[in-house]
């Protein structure tokens, strides 16, 4: 549902059906089913994602935890992540900075007072850029936060950016302290992204009002709108146990681990070849 995702279309009996971009909503039906902590390494596919930190198909490792809050989670990632990297760090303590506390440091900017036209601005976006991305107010966040926030992140250690606004958080519950930001965090190497998580969203009527969201998202932009997953709106209504997720690129932490240029070089087959 994500509206700055594409899914892949395959073709079953006539009938158009999608590859996963995430094992997000099967592992949460399971969740509801009653099973405990679980994780799963898996192939993901996203259409139109091509470059050096990008292939339509790789390899994700996401896993569950019940009961974590969000500081939880965040150490559980970085640990994870230390396991791998550690020796190609300058240090295995984290800098965790709020999304807001990110912006200001990087462009002295506030992101939760800012309007679009200061976004513009800030980012020196030219007369195509404005026409592109119009009045998307988090898609102007989201260029900020890639092509100057980012960039600013330590090269040699990991960054942690939490409290998302909660319009960028499809998935993930409100902050119980302040219901404007999402649960929500991202881990960084220097500005490459490498970790995504959550405390999950457990609300069926909240999570289908966002579904819903997406899909007017995904129509003002032109994109494929998708039939909303029942079979998760239904395992949230059965019940969903607080607990919070984190999904990671493996195939990025690897090119990180032999210091590779490009993420064809640890893949054995890519596109057109």
């Amino acid at each position: 549902m994500d509206a700055n995702i594409e899914s892949v279309v395959a073709n079953l009996s006539a009938r158009d059906v999608f590859l996963h971009t995430s094992p997000e909503y099967h592992m949460k039906r399971l969740l509801a089913a009653g099973y405990p902590d679980i994780f799963q390494i898996c192939r993901v596919f996203r259409g139109g994602e091509v470059g050096r930190y990008h292939l339509p198909e790789f390899s994700m490792v996401e896993w569950y935890r019940l009961g974590f809050d969000l500081q939880a989670i965040i150490r559980d990632s970085v640990e994870f992540i230390n396991a791998i990297l550690g020796d190609r760090l300058v240090t295995t303590e984290s800098i965790a900075l709020s999304y807001q506390q990110a912006f200001e440091k990087a462009v002295d900017l506030n992101p939760f007072d800012a309007g679009i036209a200061e976004l513009i601005k800030t980012v020196g976006a030219d007369d195509d850029l404005v026409g592109s991305l119009g009045e998307d107010r988090d898609a102007w966040l989201d260029l900020a936060m890639a092509s100057l926030v980012a960039p600013t992140f330590e090269a040699q250690q990991l960054t942690v950016v939490y409290h998302y606004p909660m319009t960028q958080a499809s998935l993930a519950r409100a902050c119980p302290e302040n219901s404007q930001l999402a649960d929500r965090f991202e881990i960084y190497l220097g500005e490459l992204e490498l970790a995504n998580g959550f405390v999950e969203l457990t609300d069926a009527t909240v999570q289908l009002q966002r579904f819903e969201r997406d899909q007017h998202l995904r129509r003002e932009n032109d994109r494929t709108i998708h039939e909303i997953d029942s079979t998760l709106i239904d395992a949230l209504r059965e019940g969903l146990p607080q607990c919070a997720g984190v999904a990671i690129g493996l195939d990025r932490l690897l090119m990180l681990k032999l210091n590779a240029n490009h993420i064809n070089a640890v893949t054995t087959f890519v596109p057109g070849n």
